[in-house]
């Protein structure tokens, strides 16, 4: 009996632990967050440095201008993204569009079993039954079955007899094939994502006000307040930068200004987009060239696996960006993480403060003002001289963690792939950005001019001459475009404060947190 007596005393005291006890304490039972470094990425510090050209601006073409910036704690791809990174990505939306032709195809099957038995191989494992499952519902019957990314799925299987003719349209048709091989279609692989605009939504619109002077609490409204309504979008017919009062009216008429957007879909962008590179890329950059073998080659073949991806847009590039995220954000999910902030490109500032390598002044990434070390080496991969490609150490590009990293411990910051940034180019950037997490955007509509699509490239590549790798020389090239010199790496912004010692970064305050609880 005393033993019970003591178990329950002690009880009560744990649970007093955990009760309500009128004081501040934050949301409880929240996991404490430890910083971790993204994998194949390297911790870049907050930092401000003296951004762009160190010489002076001879021809006066405003492109040279040097102006102090502060940049926030962000991770950093240590090499470019490579043809097999990418080739994840290709083989991911490939799997993805296979197995869903295999759940419609089969789904249709009048016979429930023989789709539940197909379960196992192409979808994860579930606790089904055979009457759960409804042929004439497919739409519920999706949300059922999650994708099985565990097993590997066979293309070449020919015996499958009842899967097989499932894929038959995701491969060249008859007349299109090459000594009748069976490849897949690369015009088929599309990707849908979506992605949050941001700045449009930060934008104020018009307050949407019901009829009568009432608002949308059914307060009345005085003439005083009342403001007409945007016209509608001329393609959507819906009402553009409508916001919600959601404000209330004291007795003495004021209003406490409480604003929220009528319809946030109109913010959240779905996007559809052709993920296979341009290969051909090769043949039409070079006139009078022979690049046939690296057509057929370069982005497939496991001997340039570890080469940087060319052929990619910009916005094939953002697109990987945000598959990348999903891909960490469903494993973070499924572990009970928290998720942390999306990959992306980097802004213009961020790429320069990653390629100096915390060195101040520094004209290329390796630190010094020339392009050969002390016994007379190329430092980095480009058109060295007078067109001697390979007197560097390579013809085209070479592996993405050639040469020596610099400060940071990045590889090829400067040449081999010269590298989208998530920046618009403008010649006049540096006099009207801002100083703190310098940026500029613009989202580029197709009927907008060419002027207006162009995106900032940093870093040169393995086909521009040295003035090209320097850390703060500036280059654009349209956003649709894909080129064989063009690639790009990922970054990512880190959560907290950002100092030098990334060992120290949250340590501090997860022990204020468990003191605190």
């Amino acid at each position: 009996m005393r033993k019970l007596f003591f178990v329950g005393l002690i009880a009560v005291m744990v649970a007093s632990c955990k009760s309500r006890s009128g004081n501040l304490t934050g949301v409880l039972g929240r996991p404490v967050y430890q910083p971790e470094i993204p994998m194949g990425m390297i911790y870049i510090p907050s930092g401000s440095y003296s951004m762009g050209q160190n010489d002076q601006d001879v021809p006066f073409l405003h492109q040279s201008r040097s102006k102090t910036v502060s940049v926030q704690a962000f991770y950093m791809d240590q090499t470019e993204i490579t043809n097999n990174e990418y080739r994840q990505f290709v083989y991911w939306v490939r799997d993805s569009i296979a197995r869903e032709k295999i759940y419609i195809g089969l789904s249709e099957d009048e016979d429930a079993a023989e789709y539940i038995n197909y379960q196992d191989r192409y979808f994860n494992e579930g606790s089904l039954e055979f009457e759960d499952f409804d042929p004439s519902n497919r739409d519920e019957n999706r949300e059922m079955f999650a994708l099985n990314w565990d097993r590997v799925f066979d293309y070449e299987d020919k015996r499958n007899e009842e899967i097989m003719p499932l894929l038959a349209d995701m491969y060249y048709p008859q007349p299109e094939r090459f000594y009748k091989r069976r490849e897949i279609d690369t015009r088929k692989l599309n990707f849908k994502y979506f992605w949050i605009d941001l700045r449009e939504a930060a934008r104020r619109g018009r307050i949407d006000i019901v009829p009568n002077g009432y608002n949308n609490q059914g307060d009345l409204i005085s003439n005083n307040h009342r403001q007409l309504n945007t016209p509608p979008h001329p393609f959507t017919e819906e009402p553009q930068g409508m916001d919600l009062d959601m404000g209330v009216f004291n007795k003495k008429g004021q209003n406490n200004a409480i604003r929220g957007h009528e319809n946030r879909q109109r913010f959240i962008i779905d996007e559809q987009i052709n993920v296979y590179p341009d290969t051909l890329c090769w043949v039409r950059d070079f006139t009078y060239s022979f690049h046939d073998p690296m057509t057929n080659m370069y982005f497939w073949h496991p001997g340039y696996d570890n080469y940087p991806i060319v052929g990619i847009t910009w916005v094939q590039a953002k697109a990987f960006s945000i598959w990348r995220t999903q891909l960490l954000n469903s494993w973070l999910q499924a572990m009970g993480e928290l998720y942390v902030n999306d990959f992306r490109l980097p802004t213009e500032s961020e790429w320069e403060r990653g390629a100096r390598g915390d060195l101040a002044q520094s004209a290329y990434p390796w630190g010094g003002p020339y392009i050969r070390n002390e016994a007379g080496c190329f430092l980095g991969n480009f058109k060295p001289m007078r067109g001697r490609y390979f007197e560097d150490g390579g013809f085209h590009t070479v592996k993405a963690f050639s040469y020596n990293p610099n400060g940071w411990g990045l590889y090829c910051m400067a040449g081999n792939v010269a590298e989208w940034c998530e920046t618009a180019y403008d010649e006049s950037m540096y006099e009207f950005s801002n100083d703190l997490n310098t940026e500029y955007r613009y989202d580029a509509m197709d009927w907008d001019p060419p002027s207006m699509k162009r995106k900032v490239l940093r870093g040169g590549s393995w086909k521009d001459i040295g003035y090209y790798l320097q850390n703060g020389t500036r280059n654009y090239e349209y956003q649709d475009t894909a080129k064989s010199y063009i690639g790009f790496r990922n970054v990512m912004t880190h959560i907290g404060r950002g100092g030098k010692n990334f060992s120290a970064e949250g340590s501090e305050d997860i022990e204020s947190d468990i003191e605190l609880r």
